[in-house]
């Protein structure tokens, strides 16, 4: 419902809320001394170092001399469910990657990410073809890729070695941060794909398609996060089964949250909402305290 002013400005008089969820409120912390304060955080982040280790991430060395040692830090994030409650709280060690030197340190990267189009089409395939549509997450995907260059770090913040203080972590797997990290994660999985008679996508190459015989399956990836759909449920259970012995995988079941982008079967396909992604970037701009408004601009300046 709308008026006409005297400057034939329309005026709304309803408003419409941008979100349904209520906007939350920012727990993480920006500094390791405030995360070691916190029981939540303090387990998240030996959850990560056992993780590190069990992965055989790097050993302790001496420092070398004449190299290049670059740094790390952590990065602590809440991770929510679509509606915007705490999931779990997530902390994560961070190399230093502009710290690297190119040639020294590193040789050739990659970047894991689909395409946009692509995902939208893999959905639009499997709702015509009504076809499930299977989710899963790779536990500290990175930590899968081997390094072909030696890379120095300096140990953990908060967690250095009492007994070798002036030590360094030589890396013997890739971590997060790395300029190298995601072609290594990339090579992983794409030899445990491939193994599986999976082939890439000559139009994206973080596509992988299965067509053999009257089974046709396809594996979109972005980064650590994967969607696997296919015209035989009992295939899709054998690829779950098969990278599960390969790593470390979290099967999340059906797709429902992708990307910020929450995924809603309906009786007419799928309804895909971004209001998560809405309530980040009110929050990112320090927009999530405004109060609401008909219209974002000033109704009484004529246009």
């Amino acid at each position: 419902m709308t008026t006409r002013s005297m400057n034939d400005i329309y005026k709304p008089k309803k408003s419409f809320l941008v979100t349904k969820h209520p906007i939350p409120s920012s727990l993480e912390p920006t500094i390791v001394t405030a995360a070691l304060t916190d029981s939540r955080w303090r387990e998240a982040m030996s959850s990560e170092l056992t993780a590190l280790m069990c992965h055989n991430t790097w050993q302790l060395v001496p420092p070398p001399t004449d190299c290049n040692i670059i740094g790390c830090k952590w990065v602590f994030r809440v991770k929510r469910h679509a509606n915007g409650s705490v999931d779990r709280f997530k902390a994560r060690l961070v190399s230093k990657g502009f710290n690297q030197q190119p040639g020294l340190d590193y040789k050739e990267t990659f970047n894991l990410v689909v395409k946009s189009v692509t995902i939208r089409t893999v959905l639009t395939i499997a709702v015509m073809q009504g076809w499930t549509l299977r989710q899963l997450d790779v536990n500290n995907a990175f930590l899968h890729g081997h390094l072909t260059e030696t890379v120095y770090m300096k140990q953990p913040p908060g967690f250095r070695n009492s007994e070798h203080l002036d030590y360094v972590c030589c890396l013997n797997k890739a971590i997060y941060g790395l300029k190298q990290a995601p072609r290594a994660w990339y090579s992983a999985l794409k030899h445990a794909l491939t193994e599986f008679d999976f082939l890439n996508s000559k139009s994206d190459s973080s596509l992988f398609v299965f067509d053999t015989g009257s089974t046709l399956a396809y594996c979109p990836v972005y980064v650590d996060d994967l969607i696997i759909t296919s015209n035989n449920i009992a295939f899709v259970a054998s690829i779950v089964d098969h990278l599960g012995r390969k790593f470390s995988i979290k099967d999340l079941g059906s797709l429902h949250f992708f990307l910020g982008v929450e995924v809603i079967p309906t009786a007419a396909g799928l309804f895909l909402s971004q209001h998560k992604y809405i309530r980040d970037l009110l929050a990112k701009t320090s927009m999530d305290g405004a109060r609401d408004v008909a219209t974002p601009l000033s109704p009484s300046v004529p246009l």
